[in-house]
């Protein structure tokens, strides 16, 4: 069993910084990309940030120069640092793991619960 859980959301003052964090866990024996997504209220889901397993990272237009993904494969752990915070960033994030489990062949999607992040003064 997979489990893929997120931590660090919170209220948050516009200019302000929240670093989320995002743990895979259980019978892995490989993780190729990772990422976080995030939905407000009457939107879609969409991409914010994802990293592969050599390390290369893809941002939305809009966090460019704000947000920056990191990830620690050791650990099956990816992080977001989000800085100069606004009110439209206000979403519940989600962490994503394209991985392939111990026995198996073929790699699935994995998501967690969602954090809460809000944006507001």
């Amino acid at each position: 069993q997979v489990q893929v859980v997120e931590s660090g959301g919170g209220l948050v003052q516009p200019g302000g910084s929240l670093r989320l964090s995002c743990v895979a866990s259980g019978s892995i024996f490989a993780i190729n990309v990772m990422g976080w997504y995030r939905q407000a209220p009457g939107k879609q889901r969409e991409l914010v940030a994802s990293i592969t397993s050599g390390g290369s990272t893809n941002y939305a237009d809009s966090v460019k120069d704000r947000f920056t993904i990191s990830r620690d494969k050791a650990m099956n752990t990816m992080y977001l640092q989000m800085n100069s915070l606004k009110p439209e960033d206000t979403a519940v994030y989600y962490c994503n793991a394209d991985l392939i489990r111990r026995g198996s062949l073929v790699p699935r999607n994995y998501w967690g619960q969602g954090t809460q992040v809000t944006v507001s003064s």
